[in-house]
């Protein structure tokens, strides 16, 4: 069990990747799972997701929008007070922006994206590292996005806010090293779930075009044939969160099938 009796906080709970990544953890053995995210809703479909598991994984949702200072805090000091330390922290909570031309964009929807995206993701880092220093360690995943390294048409504001974050990701990883704590990130391409179904379903209206046809399309470009489901890219981030990767730190793991492949 690749997160066995470890305290594990998943920020952006929601149908997709966060969901999956809160699901794996308690698969793996994790000890609790503290669930954050805006909508309340969402936090009880994923601990309905733990519970339907039939483990004795403890849940603990916490209502946090990340982009608010306060509630990052708050996050972390309920952790701590229901569990007595944080070993995992997987910053999974995004804001994709609006998808427009940066020529033309609103900025203010670049500043929407960079304060959940950048500011959000850090300001949530820095409540959750002094209780993994206590605990003697822990790992941080950013899940950050191919667009960083593959720009795509209209999703310039996104990329930038996830650019700046992998930036700082190594940062941390220089920084931290001394505490045992490592930082990494996962860079999502395409991944099957609800967010890339409703694309999906939202260009065959927009478009008249078939959704085979479009996925065809993406899938040529990916070398694997398919267009990753998310619950595997999940098991890449669990990766770099468990001891199999304990001597990884400021690594940049690209998860897309072989879609964009660095040099």
């Amino acid at each position: 069990m690749l997160l066995k009796d470890k305290v594990v906080i998943v920020s952006g709970i929601g149908p997709g990747l966060g969901q999956e990544l809160s699901t794996l953890a308690a698969k793996e053995g994790a000890a609790a799972v503290v669930l954050a995210a805006r909508t309340e809703a969402k936090l009880d479909a994923a601990e309905q997701e733990i519970r339907d598991l039939g483990l004795d994984t403890k849940v603990l949702k916490v209502p946090t929008d990340i982009s608010d200072v306060a509630q990052c805090q708050n996050l972390a000091d309920k952790t701590t007070e229901a569990f007595g330390r944080i070993d995992v922290l997987f910053n999974s909570a995004y804001d994709a922006g609006n998808f427009e031309p940066i020529a033309e964009a609103d900025l203010d929807g670049w500043r929407r994206s960079m304060e959940v995206n950048f500011f959000g993701s850090m300001q949530l880092t820095q409540a959750c590292v002094p209780a993994m220093r206590k605990a003697g360690g822990g790992a941080i995943v950013m899940i950050a996005t191919m667009v960083e390294h593959k720009p795509l048409a209209t999703q310039g504001g996104y990329g930038a806010s996830k650019a700046a974050l992998r930036n700082a990701t190594k940062h941390l990883a220089l920084e931290l090293g001394a505490d045992n704590i490592r930082v990494n990130s996962a860079h999502m391409g395409w991944m099957w779930g609800p967010s890339v179904e409703g694309y999906f379903d939202w260009q065959v209206q927009e478009t008249g075009r078939s959704k085979e046809e479009m996925i065809a399309e993406v899938t040529r470009n990916i070398p694997l044939g398919i267009i990753p489901d998310d619950a595997d890219c999940a098991k890449a981030a669990v990766f770099l969160a468990s001891d199999y990767a304990a001597v990884v730190t400021g690594a940049a793991l690209d998860v897309n099938g072989g879609e964009y492949m660095p040099v």
